[in-house]
């Protein structure tokens, strides 16, 4: 009986610390259905808004009011999302020459600033299991 559960322990208990959860990111007052919606995950200061740090991305055909993105496989910790309406589906976000977005952007918890973007910490959010949450265009 001590070796069933001990058998128990080394295969269960490992499956809870790693246990993968998904963020539900739903996306709202999106203006068309023109091109894709794109959602990049961060989760650290230093990797957030960098194309060459981003965890992982994940986009979606887009549809004109709102469209949901799952992202799969993330262990428990602190993230941030930043999110943009590819209207041309060209594969970027489109600025104009001052780098400001010609195309619609959004964080998770907080809005882009007069001034450029939010912080990270601005944007962050702990998970512990799966997670909802919804980020307006």
């Amino acid at each position: 009986m001590m070796r069933i559960f001990f058998v128990f322990c080394l295969v269960v208990f490992p499956m809870i610390l790693l246990a993968q959860n998904t963020i539900s990111v739903h996306v709202n007052n999106v203006s068309s259905k023109k091109g894709k919606v794109n959602v990049a995950v961060y989760n650290s200061d230093e990797a957030f808004l960098s194309f060459e740090q981003v965890l992982t991305t994940e986009s979606v055909q887009a549809n004109e009011g709102s469209v949901v993105l799952k992202i799969a496989n993330l262990p428990a910790g602190e993230y941030a999302l930043a999110v943009f309406h590819d209207e041309n589906d060209n594969g970027k976000l489109d600025t104009n020459w001052l780098g400001i977005p010609r195309e619609k952007v959004a964080f998770s918890n907080a809005e882009m600033k007069t001034f450029g973007p939010p912080k990270y910490k601005e944007c962050a959010f702990h998970i512990t299991s799966d997670y909802i949450i919804n980020i307006n265009l």
